[in-house]
């Protein structure tokens, strides 16, 4: 993998890329579309390339791995033929999904223990077979392996949450360099940077990780429970201490306004579940504001879902059919939801690289971004 930066913004730190890959290009800053299980839900990956113009999207270490399983995803050569998708493809480590959906765990130096959310089988997780089981998926970018910390942890918590997610780094690099990839392409890793909402936790984080010489660098353990301006006065503090020459991506996160702050504090890569989870509970996003198209007050108007939007379905179907969809329980209405929300996040970190080339990101952001929160 290779990173290059090619314009920044002159009033923040928002800065523009292009990272290649074995499996192509992606510019940045880019949102990542999350396809969890081998799917974007919803969407064809047609429409993904097409309509929504995703260059990269994810998929989940702990989500395959349990279903349909690592002898299925060799079998097939890995998650990119199993899917049938050309473009990059990045894996979370599956770190907050035992953190998230796991009542049972049990966390120890060695590593993670936890009960499928399925069956209630029990399985573990150690960087070593975290890195084993991501080679067999064949993601171009995996994640190391890490305890997320709740974002309301205190120190001594977060303290011996770090010390864990540490040591696993330090096996997880080693594993990664005594393997090589198993499908013909390279594959590269990012250290997630942990740390909760303590300055001196992060700052040692990102000392501890950098020493690997990573390809890029995730942020990770935030928008999990902490309020919206510690997120941010972390991302203040923790990416100036990130090597400027790589990625850096910042993990789950979030709103349209989210990401525009987080493109400012110098941010290139996002991923997050809200645009296809709340299209499928009939919200949009758009360049106005949130709708939720299951109010009265859209069943006549039979306008463009978002007059900005460029996707197929913004010029193709009216809030009033979108609100009748809804309405009837027609899965149709989802699939809909789903793909305008999508392009509108591609929309918008394709807006936020042109005013970032443009020279105006700033003054952009700041006139955008009360608009897009806006409750319609």
């Amino acid at each position: 993998m290779k990173f290059t930066l090619t314009s920044s913004d002159p009033r923040s730190s928002a800065r523009c890329g292009v990272l290649k890959t074995d499996h192509g290009e992606v510019r940045t800053p880019i949102f990542m579309p999350v396809g969890t299980v081998g799917s974007v839900k919803g969407v064809y990956h047609r429409d993904l390339k097409q309509d929504i113009g995703a260059e990269i999207i994810l998929g989940n270490t702990y989500h395959l791995y349990l279903r349909p399983g690592l002898d299925i995803l060799r079998k097939a050569g890995g998650l990119h033929k199993f899917e049938n998708w050309d473009r990059p493809i990045l894996t979370d480590s599956g770190g907050f999904q035992v953190f998230s959906l796991s009542p049972i765990r049990k966390l120890t130096p060695e590593g993670c223990e936890f009960r499928s959310h399925i069956d209630g089988s029990k399985h573990v997780f150690t960087p070593e077979n975290n890195v084993d089981t991501q080679r067999i998926i064949g993601a171009d970018i995996i994640m190391a392996l890490d305890e997320c910390c709740p974002g309301d942890a205190d120190h001594a918590y977060a303290r011996k949450s770090l010390d864990l997610t540490k040591g696993w780094l330090e096996r997880f690099v080693r594993r990664f360099r005594e393997t090589e990839p198993l499908y013909g392409y390279g594959q590269c890793f990012f250290p997630i940077i942990q740390g909760c909402v303590y300055p001196d936790l992060r700052r040692e984080a990102v000392e501890h990780a950098v020493q690997f010489e990573a390809d890029g660098y995730a942020i990770g353990g935030l928008a999990v429970g902490e309020p919206t301006e510690k997120m941010y006065e972390m991302l203040d503090f923790t990416c100036p201490l990130l090597p400027s020459d790589r990625p850096r991506y910042l993990m789950g996160v979030g709103t349209p306004a989210n990401i525009l702050e987080g493109i400012a504090r110098g941010v290139d890569m996002f991923d997050c579940v809200m645009p296809t989870r709340n299209g499928r509970n009939a919200n949009l996003f758009t360049w106005n504001g949130v709708m939720n198209m299951r109010n009265r007050k859209w069943q006549d108007d039979f306008s463009p879902l978002d007059p900005q939007g460029t996707s197929f379905v913004d010029s193709t179907y009216t809030k009033a059919y979108l609100r009748h969809l809804f309405a009837a329980k027609e899965m149709f209405a989802a699939m809909i939801a789903t793909e305008h929300n999508l392009a509108f996040y591609l929309d918008l970190v394709r807006e936020a690289r042109k005013h970032i080339e443009a020279g105006d990101f700033s003054e952009w952001k700041d006139a955008v971004t009360p608009r897009l929160s806006t409750r319609l």
